[in-house]
């Protein structure tokens, strides 16, 4: 059995895959990665499935040993990596030796660094995910983030090591977007055109109380119709409230499930990535699309995703 001992958890590290889907009528959000694309793609680098769980750290990496070495690759943002004082280079797999020490740096770019071995990290499921959800603490790894002297049990895997990296053109296509693209929420026409001009003319802030569950934006307050209180109802990853205080939130992948504020628009699918590389301070912009426009972006993701073209040997 392989393992991986935690030396240093840096500021958030927790165990995540592509999260549990279809709970939220019982009121558990589905979690997982905050950046998908990136978990989807280091996996694919060390010939996992494409949901396997791995490790997401969030602006400071963590110290990681390999007693028995591992095949593994860091994707999401440049955090600066070393392998035993050797520089790790992103989006490509790689061998540890055993014994060899992983140390992941702060971040030089967005706000996520995965690290996908080989196999996967094996923990207990929860509702059919090894996702952590912090909030609740359930899944993952004790339902909580990582703590120096954690031991983690990587899944056996057989296939044999053939280094890989991610295309620079794909990597290029796949990068995180500042200008987010949304379509129409469910209230939007509760807004006047004033509102709504104003909604995708700003340059917003994201603020520090960010996290995991929403991220909250800075900028000029919207105007509002004077039309009452909405009745709490369901609400969906990426969707933007816009709170009694005329200031938007996106909801993200440890939303509640239900909510009350008015939703003046949604990210489209092909962006919740971009959603999860977002730090605080970090500046955004809103672009409307229509449904046709957030399908065929999905479709032509996933197409790239799929592609025989994605790695490079």
């Amino acid at each position: 059995m392989s393992v991986i001992q935690i030396q240093a958890p840096g500021l958030l590290t927790t165990v995540q895959d592509l999260g549990r889907e279809g709970f939220g009528p019982i009121g558990v959000s589905p979690s997982g990665a905050a950046d998908p694309i990136s978990l989807r793609l280091g996996n694919r680098l060390v010939g996992n499935a494409e949901g396997a769980a791995g490790l997401e750290m969030t602006l400071l990496g963590g110290t990681f040993l390999f007693p028995d070495g591992a095949i593994f690759a860091l994707t999401g943002s440049d955090f600066g990596a070393t392998l035993d004082a050797a520089p790790v280079p992103p989006w490509t797999s790689l061998a540890a030796k055993p014994g060899q020490t992983l140390r992941v740096g702060s971040t030089r770019s967005g706000a996520r660094c995965y690290l996908c071995v080989q196999g996967g990290i094996e923990v207990p499921t929860f509702l059919d995910s090894a996702s952590t959800h912090l909030l609740s603490g359930l899944g993952g790894y004790q339902g909580r983030a990582l703590r120096k002297g954690d031991v983690l049990r990587i899944a056996a895997a057989n296939a044999a090591f053939r280094q890989k990296s991610i295309s620079p053109q794909a990597a290029e296509r796949l990068a995180p977007r500042k200008v987010v693209r949304v379509t129409p929420g469910p209230q939007s026409e509760w807004f006047p055109e004033p509102s709504q001009q104003l909604f995708y003319k700003t340059t917003y802030r994201v603020a520090e109380e960010s996290n995991r569950m929403g991220l909250r934006l800075e900028g000029p307050p919207l105007p509002q119709a004077s039309i009452g209180e909405m009745i709490t109802e369901g609400v969906s990853l990426g969707a933007v409230q816009i709170t009694a205080a005329g200031l938007p939130i996106i909801l993200f992948v440890e939303q509640q499930t239900t909510g009350g504020y008015a939703k003046i628009a949604n990210v489209i699918s092909a962006d919740l990535h971009s959603l999860g590389q977002l730090r605080p301070r970090d500046e955004i912009r809103f672009e409307r699309v229509d449904w046709d426009a957030a399908r065929a972006l999905l479709l032509e993701q996933e197409q790239l995703l799929t592609s025989p073209d994605l790695l490079v040997l």
